[in-house]
């Protein structure tokens, strides 16, 4: 059976929240009779995300709000 789970990607200061926070993706490992799969992200979040939802600042991508938005884009 395949497994989900949240895994911590990075963690940063949120401006918006006050707070550091943690920017986490939703991974999905395939069930032991498919060995040649890796994983998969389906989904990235924020750990403070609802905060943010609440007090009406759905401003990022990690919050599920803005998808054109990422604060904690770094610089290449």
């Amino acid at each position: 059976m395949a497994v989900k789970e949240w895994q911590t990607l990075k963690v940063r200061y949120c401006i918006h929240v006050g707070s550091d926070v943690k920017l986490e993706a939703e991974v999905v490992y395939p069930a032991e009779s498919l060995p040649d799969f890796g994983p998969r992200v389906f989904t990235h979040r924020c750990s403070l995300g609802y905060q943010c939802a609440i007090n009406g600042q759905g401003v990022c991508v990690w919050s599920g709000n803005n998808p054109d938005y990422d604060p904690f884009q770094e610089d290449k």
